[in-house]
């Protein structure tokens, strides 16, 4: 009920897109996952000691499959504007992007004031089960990210480029790991 009240009411819900958005911290405090070896063997993975990160501000409209993102030294209100603006220019003439994020501190729903097609949802506290796109991040993490380590903060930069180009190649893959339900707005 929400979704619809902040939507304006001259857009019908058969224009609106639904994105979902985040952010996630990489870095050279990197995941390690499981690797295939050969039977006997113990295979060995760097786990680094530095503290160099990168953020990666990600969103999936699952109405489209269209992606935006970007990566940043820090996590604040300037980036997630700068964030927004992919959004709210990625979206068509027309339509109307709600954007679902959860309640972190540089998540105000007053920013979306400076985008008339844009309006923010927040997911109730404590709950990033209903934010699929960490999921995404998960997929990040076991398929392209983990059991690396990384020399500096250009390359984490570099790595989380090439990982968020290779998961957003397939829109199917997008998809399907981020499409709920629960978003159809019209029958």
């Amino acid at each position: 009920m929400k979704t619809i009240l902040k939507i304006p009411g001259h857009v019908p819900l058969d224009r609106v897109d639904v994105w979902f958005q985040d952010e996630a911290r990489f870095g050279q405090q990197n995941t390690t996952t499981r690797i295939w070896a050969e039977k006997g063997t113990r295979p060995r993975v760097v786990q680094q000691q530095q503290f160099t990160y990168a953020y990666l501000f990600g969103a999936v409209c699952v109405t489209n499959g269209k992606t935006e993102a970007i990566v940043a030294p820090l996590s604040n209100m300037d980036v997630m504007k700068s964030h927004l603006t992919l959004i709210s220019e990625a979206t068509e003439a027309g339509r109307h992007a709600v954007v679902i994020m959860d309640g972190a501190s540089w998540h105000q729903e007053y920013l979306d004031q400076d985008f008339p097609n844009l309006s923010i949802i927040h997911i109730p506290p404590y709950s990033p089960e209903l934010n699929p796109i960490e999921q995404v991040w998960s997929w990040l993490r076991q398929n392209e990210i983990a059991n690396r380590s990384f020399a500096d903060y250009e390359d984490i930069v570099d790595k989380c480029s090439i990982a968020w180009n290779n998961f957003v190649a397939n829109t199917e893959r997008v998809l399907s790991l981020c499409r709920r339900d629960w978003t159809k707005l019209t029958s």
